[in-house]
């Protein structure tokens, strides 16, 4: 790597650790030179690219693919956030402003798209009309919602963090939550089990929800009623960097998942694959730290990763999104 890369990608990881918590927006920088993912069976054939599209947006997050195939995904400090679309054939536009600082984004049964937003904290209906679904839960504000998927009946799972960059926590919140909007509206708590929810993702037959928890990635059971039960690890991440405390440094952020179960994970060092028994397959090596990752593109076989700021796409690839979803 020259010697500017290498500079530049540690301006980038310092600034993602001091944003990981409670600071401000990661500082905007030039991408490094284009990286190749290894071979990964199933998954992506070996030299495959990782091509920058486009750089020097402004915090990168919530990549899902839009019914069309475009890309779709929010640039959070952009004004009070805004939604960026990116076609097939690369053509860049601004989908909708001032989406409340929106990070989390998806597509529900009605073709309604809804987003997770943070400056005033909510899970709200961007288009067609703009509402609100929830605000609150038992008197108590939300505090900082931040990624959300969608189950095939319309019901909402999100996680609300205990980020306090835009106001304080609340008297009577000392855990982040898991919360289900059920498909008839009633939100409700369904775990605080998690240590540090933040991307968050269904299985292929929705039996289970997958959610990133640091340095590992959980599972629970889903019940009829939308509930869940039996949190358990479903994946550990590997090659993250441990202080002098033996701590592991930096964590899963989003995820996504294919068509055959595969759970693909953003971490400090690319993207990391795992198979559906949680064994990890390969890890995708990016110009800069990811935050969000999405298939979408014609038949669902490129995958767009975001994050610092720049917006990549590897293809094709030999693993497929499920078209029935957004991510």
């Amino acid at each position: 790597m020259r010697k500017s890369a290498a500079v530049l990608l540690v301006a980038s990881l310092v600034g993602a650790a001091s944003i990981s918590g409670q600071g401000g927006p990661p500082p905007v920088a030039k991408s490094p030179p284009d990286t190749f993912a290894p071979a990964i069976p199933g998954v992506v054939a070996a030299g495959t690219r990782v091509r920058l599209i486009r750089d020097m947006f402004q915090s990168t997050e919530g990549a899902i693919s839009m019914p069309d195939g475009s890309l779709l995904f929010t640039e959070q400090d952009a004004g009070d956030g805004q939604l960026v679309k990116i076609d097939k054939d690369d053509n860049i536009s601004v989908y909708l402003p001032n989406t409340n600082r929106t990070i989390g984004l998806g597509y529900d049964h009605k073709g309604r798209l809804l987003g997770a937003q943070s400056r005033i904290p909510r899970i709200a209906v961007l288009e067609p009309a703009r509402s609100t679904l929830a605000g609150e839960f038992e008197g108590v504000p939300l505090i900082f919602p931040n990624d959300l998927t969608i189950d095939r009946r319309g019901g909402i799972y999100f996680d609300d963090q205990l980020q306090t960059r835009f106001r304080p926590v609340p008297a009577g919140r000392d855990k982040p939550i898991i919360f289900y909007i059920t498909p008839e509206g009633k939100l409700l708590k369904v775990s605080d089990e998690v240590r540090s929810p933040n991307g968050i993702t269904l299985s292929v037959d929705e039996k289970t929800l997958y959610v990133t928890n640091g340095p590992e990635i959980v599972k629970f059971d889903v019940q009829p009623d939308g509930t869940l039960r039996n949190m358990r690890t479903h994946a550990t991440l590997v090659g993250l960097r441990r202080n002098e405390q033996g701590q592991v440094q930096g964590g899963s952020d989003s995820i996504c998942i294919d068509n055959d179960g595969r759970i693909y994970s953003t971490t400090p060092v690319g993207v990391q694959v795992f198979g559906p028994d949680g064994q990890h397959l390969g890890t995708i090596p990016t110009p800069l730290p990811p935050q969000s990752v999405a298939f979408a593109g014609p038949e669902k076989k490129t995958l767009y990763i975001v994050g610092r700021g720049a917006v990549y796409k590897v293809a094709p690839m030999l693993a497929q999104g499920i078209k029935s979803r957004a991510k």
